[in-house]
């Protein structure tokens, strides 16, 4: 296998002979930087494979069961699928409405054959406890990325601070040297200026690549989590709850009363307000 420095270009392999405590305590940090940005990298592209894989899983059970409650009623765990939470949120909360009880116990069947039906209002709080668990699951696949974010962002930046300061300590040596100008004096510090920004540029290239990728892969999830609620919540709509109008009326007028208003007596000496005066009053 040959060696580190022929893998190098000649520029780069001069500037790194060269480089000063500066340029070294940059280039730590940017190495510093990718080796954490990419581990997030890996890290969460092996959970989303994961995530993956037990979703698909979960779904098949879910669309191959006989009824909505049953694999709620069996307790079957998916913990690395967020349709599973998505799902028992809105179980939990659906089994409470019908049964007052959050958790299916031994005659969880038998109840449910008796049970009624729940009314949309209802609906409504078990569609905001799959909305609260879809938001929960993205926060949970959004974790730990602003690290990469920020690796991304701050990566460039270092290499340019590295740099102008390289620069500047070449341009102090040639000036402080008594004999000594011309390019021959300003190559070594140019040079070894420029690593940093090389190495900058190393770092966030791949790591702009790898983010962008996780973000669409993070995004199509999310949009699967959306999908799964809203075809759970159809399903659990046909099934639970009663759309039938409310035979309760609305109170009659008469039932409310007549309002108090003050009886007027012709005897009073002042005059009618006319129109022209109520206008007036009015504006």
């Amino acid at each position: 296998m040959p060696p580190i420095e022929s893998l190098l270009s000649p520029g780069l392999q001069f500037g790194l002979e060269h480089s000063n405590l500066t340029c070294w305590v940059i280039c730590g940090s940017l190495a510093l930087l990718s080796i954490t940005s990419w581990a997030v990298i890996l890290s969460k592209h092996f959970l989303l494979s994961r995530v993956h894989r037990a979703n698909l899983s979960f779904l098949r059970e879910y669309r191959e069961s006989n009824h909505p409650l049953e694999l709620f009623q069996q307790r079957e765990h998916h913990e690395f699928s967020p349709f599973y939470h998505i799902y028992h949120a809105a179980c939990r909360e659906i089994a409470w409405y019908l049964l007052g009880e959050d958790e299916p116990g031994a005659t969880f069947a038998a109840r449910l054959q008796g049970a009624g039906r729940i009314t949309p209002s209802q609906m409504g709080a078990v569609q905001t406890a799959m909305e609260r668990s879809v938001a929960e699951a993205a926060l949970r696949l959004e974790a730990r990325m602003s690290w990469v974010a920020t690796a991304l962002s701050s990566a460039p930046f270092l290499g340019l601070l590295g740099t102008v300061w390289g620069i500047l300590d070449a341009f102090s040596t040639m000036t402080d040297a008594a004999n000594t100008a011309g390019l021959a004096a300003l190559a070594p510090g140019i040079t070894t200026a420029l690593v940093t920004t090389v190495l900058g540029l190393l770092v966030a290239i791949p790591t702009m690549v790898g983010y962008n990728f996780l973000v669409n892969r993070i995004r199509s999830m999310v949009v699967r989590l959306d999908n799964f609620a809203s075809e759970l919540s159809a399903g659990f709509d046909r099934t639970f709850v009663d759309h039938r109008f409310s035979t309760e009326v609305l109170p009659s007028m008469n039932a409310l009363g007549s309002p108090s208003m003050p009886a007027f007596t012709g005897t009073s000496s002042s005059p009618l307000p006319t129109t022209m005066h109520v206008a007036h009053a009015r504006a």
